[in-house]
């Protein structure tokens, strides 16, 4: 599956795009521009997309990947 089709399987299951969740990553406190603000772990970010949004491994990672800048 390619990269883009993780974002747009996320976007279907959620209603939600990567740059929405970038957003609410941010405001999380999670994300700073394209890199994970200090002490911030992905699994902390698996953690929450897990917990809140039921995705499954490789739709969160595809979203940690985005968050730090991954576009293609």
């Amino acid at each position: 599956m390619s990269f883009q089709a993780y974002l747009d399987n996320i976007k279907t299951k959620t209603g939600l795009s990567a740059d929405q969740f970038k957003k609410l990553a941010e405001t999380k406190g999670f994300v700073k521009k394209d890199a994970l603000t200090e002490g911030t772990k992905a699994g902390d970010i698996l953690a929450w997309l897990k917990a809140d949004y039921d995705l499954g491994h490789g739709h969160a990672m595809s979203l940690v990947a985005y968050f730090k800048g991954k576009r293609d």
